[in-house]
């Protein structure tokens, strides 16, 4: 496992026992009797677990979804609370779509964030910019595509139609503020703590971005039921367009997801290319 940066004051950590720990997650009893979850990867990517601690870090600060402490992060893991693991009734769903809202509502100066990330095992190009529309499509949308075009995932054409894309995001998409977003948060990223409360959690695709593309992606892989909607669009001033724009910030999230799996996607990208480019 290599040495823990330890976090806070936790200095009783075991490194011993997760250096002994296979890959996965495993429960883990820290010394003072509280129980912990630890994520192991030994061959996890340089920077893959600081990632993750930076944006729960991130998320924690805004003071509004439940986030799990953090108490070690190292090269090959990360250990985290246990939230435990329950079902979350109709009033929970509201409250977490109302504080997502409220996560989403202070301003960011730029967009991006202050290191690089991962969105699954991608990483995420988080180099600040003031312009929206050339951040998504430089950092998000291009990127994707010429990692996917020199592997021979997408030909010609359909490198054509992301750029189609890119030229007319302005016309597509309105000019919104950046503020902090999730990054990945498809639904599985919305954990059902043991008291029913919603906490976000993955994070390392944590950056400050456009609002609409956090709730974009919690309708590509199913969705939160209904009232968390009605309570984020109460709690917000979003467009309520926002689901006709959801398959553009979704390309993104595709695209990748291509990269990663294979060509079980390129049906699904191939689907919004033709629909915009």
């Amino acid at each position: 496992m290599g040495l823990l940066r330890r976090i806070g004051t936790l200095r009783t950590m075991n490194e011993d026992l997760l250096a002994s720990l296979p890959d996965g997650l495993r429960r883990v009893n820290l010394r003072d009797g509280r129980g912990a979850i630890a994520k192991i990867r030994h061959h996890a990517p340089p920077g893959f677990f600081d990632a993750e601690a930076r944006g729960l870090a991130a998320l924690r600060l805004s003071q509004t979804l439940r986030v799990p402490a953090t108490h070690a992060v190292g090269s090959q893991g990360i250990v985290i609370e246990d939230l435990g693991s329950g079902r979350a009734k109709p009033d929970d769903w509201e409250r977490a779509g109302a504080n997502l809202a409220r996560m989403h509502r202070p301003p960011a100066a730029q967009f991006g964030f202050d290191t690089d990330g991962w969105c699954g095992d991608s990483p995420q190009d988080n180099a600040p910019c003031a312009d929206g529309h050339r951040f998504f499509v430089e950092r998000r949308l291009l990127a994707q595509s010429a990692r996917a075009r020199a592997s021979g995932l997408l030909d010609q054409d359909d490198s054509r139609h992301v750029d189609r894309i890119c030229g007319m995001l302005a016309d597509l998409v309105p000019v919104m503020p950046a503020v902090l977003i999730h990054g990945d948060l498809w639904i599985a990223n919305l954990h059902v703590c043991a008291n029913g409360e919603l906490a976000v959690i993955d994070a390392g695709a944590v950056h400050h971005g456009w609002a609409e593309a956090d709730l974009a992606m919690l309708t590509l892989f199913g969705e939160p039921p209904l009232p968390f909607f009605a309570a984020y669009e109460a709690e917000s001033d979003i467009d309520r367009g926002w689901r006709e724009r959801a398959p553009i910030y979704n390309l993104y999230h595709l695209l990748n997801h291509l990269n990663l799996f294979g060509g079980g996607y390129l049906g699904s990208v191939r689907a919004v290319l033709r629909r915009y480019g």
